[in-house]
Order: C-alpha cells, then sequence, then structure tokens
C-alpha cells in the first residue's frame, strides 16, 4: 500500500493533536514516563555498544555510525508501543493552527509529558547505576558516560539552541514520515534513518538528555570512573545540565520541530495550495 500524501499526514497529526490536548492528565503523565524511558533505553545502549570506539578519534566516526544504529528503537518504541513524547508533540502547533485544540490544552500536555519525559529518563538513570554495569570494559563505559555528560553541559547556550533545532527537524521529520506509513516495517525504517542522522551529527535532543547528562553526573559521584574518564567532572552539576543544556535544547527542539516541519507544512497545504 502506498503511504500517505503530505496533505493527509497533516490532517492526521492535526486530528491527533485533539487527544493530546484533551487527555486525562494522570494517562497522559503515565505515557509520558513511558517515552521518556524508551528514549533512555535506546540512549544507553548507544552508549553500551559504542563507548570503546568513541574513545579512539581514528574509530570516532565508526563509533557514531554504531550508536546511530542503535538509538532509534527508542522512538520505534514511542510510535509503535504508544506513549507520549514531548518533542515529537511540538506538531501539536498544527492542531493549534486549524483551531481543534487550544494554546492553553497544547501548553498542558507539553508540561505533563515533558515532566513526565523526565521522570521516566530518571527512572532508568538509577536502574543503570544500581545494575553496576557503567563498570563494562574496567569502567571504560562508565567513563563514557561522564565524557559525553561533560561535553553536552560545555556547549554555549547558541551552540545547543541551534543544535536543539537540527535534532527535532530530523524527530519530527522522523514521526510525520512514520505517520504515513502504513506498515509497520516502514514505520521503523522511516524512523531509523532520521533519528540516525541527528546522532551521527551530533544534534542535540532534550528527552535524550535528560538520560545522558544525569547519567554523568551520577556516574562522575564514582571517583574511579571520574579518574578514569580523564574530564573536569567539576561542571557536572544540576545548575550547568538545567541552565546549560536543556534550557537551551528545550527551546531549540520547539522551534525545530514546530517551526521547521509542523508550521512549514500547515503553510504549504493550508496557504499555498
Amino acid at each position: 500500500m502506498s503511504a500517505l500524501t503530505t496533505g493527509e499526514i497533516l490532517e492526521k497529526v492535526s486530528d491527533s493533536g485533539v487527544a493530546k490536548a484533551e487527555g486525562k492528565a494522570f494517562r497522559l503523565l503515565i505515557w509520558a514516563v513511558l517515552a521518556g524511558a524508551y528514549i533512555a533505553f535506546g540512549a544507553q545502549a548507544s552508549q553500551m555498544v559504542s563507548f570503546n570506539l568513541l574513545a579512539d578519534p581514528d574509530s570516532l566516526g565508526l563509533g557514531k555510525l554504531v550508536s546511530a544504529a542503535v538509538f532509534p528503537v527508542g522512538l520505534m518504541m514511542v510510535v509503535l508501543c504508544g506513549a507520549e513524547l514531548f518533542t515529537g508533540n511540538c506538531l501539536m502547533l498544527i492542531g493549534v493552527m486549524d483551531k481543534k485544540i487550544k494554546v492553553s490544552g497544547m501548553l498542558r500536555n507539553w508540561v505533563l509529558v515533558y515532566l513526565g519525559n523526565f521522570a521516566g529518563a530518571l527512572l532508568v538513570v538509577a536502574f543503570m547505576r544500581a545494575s553496576g554495569l557503567w563498570e563494562t570494559g574496567g569502567g571504560l563505559l562508565g567513563a563514557s558516560v561522564i565524557r559525553i555528560a561533560q561535553a553536552k553541559v560545555q556547549l554555549s547556550f547558541g551552540q545547543a539552541f541551534i543544535r536543539g533545532i537540527l535534532c527535532n527537524w530530523l524527530v519530527c521529520l522522523a514521526v510525520w514520515m512514520s505517520t504515513g506509513a502504513r506498515e509497520t516495517v516502514s514505520k521503523i525504517f522511516a524512523i531509523w534513518f532520521c533519528i540516525g542522522l541527528f546522532v551521527i551529527s551530533g544534534f542535540e535532543h532534550s528527552i535524550a538528555n535528560m538520560y545522558f547528562i544525569p547519567a554523568g553526573i551520577v556516574a562522575a559521584a564514582d571517583s574511579g570512573l571520574a579518574q578514569l574518564a580523564g574530564c573536569d567532572v567539576s561542571v557536572l552539576t544540576a545548575g550547568n545540565f538545567l541552565v546549560k543544556n536543556l534550557l537551551p535544547v528545550t527551546l531549540g527542539n520547539i522551534l525545530g520541530g514546530g517551526l521547521f516541519v509542523g508550521m512549514v507544512y500547515w503553510f504549504t497545504d493550508r496557504k499555498l495550495k
């Protein structure tokens, strides 16, 4: 069966925003926790398969490719199993422009889902800490977890913001294409390549960072892992995480998905058709 047309996808995404805006708060929150955990599963697995490759400049590109092959499973689970992900929900702007939902309904969803995603990601951080898996490879996995988090909080506000735009442009395109796909395998491939592209490129995803950076902060509390990491772990604080990374990345994600996907397709289909 052929995929849906752009206009059909637009209508489907617009209609889906109604249920998201009017959904029961507790149900939305539970589904958001699941989505945060699913993205965190993909994030931790991407680190597990690539930590030794990322440690060597000669194999850095290969490490990113291997990581990109695994990370997309998080969004696959969100889309195919049913869950609420903040970054994908930036497309709710289409429903607002179609006057099917109110701005207040969209913001209500965003706040509930964002908090639920955060909780789900932190839950996986706690499980990973208790599992002892960061000691994999003689602690080299834990050291890589720390280095990744440290690099993210060292970005300037502008760098994090731009990388957030580019990231959610691709994430929302993945959601867009998977919405248009009719078969499960087609949805998987639509997600895999777009999400893999943002991982390879080094763009910034707010929900993934709810795992990556807290995981680095927690791992850095282990002096042995911190020593192996060989970087300045003093920058790994909650304040730096929230202000220097999560805030600009979240704003960039809203703009990247909402404007460059949602608003562009809404404008071209509703106003220029």
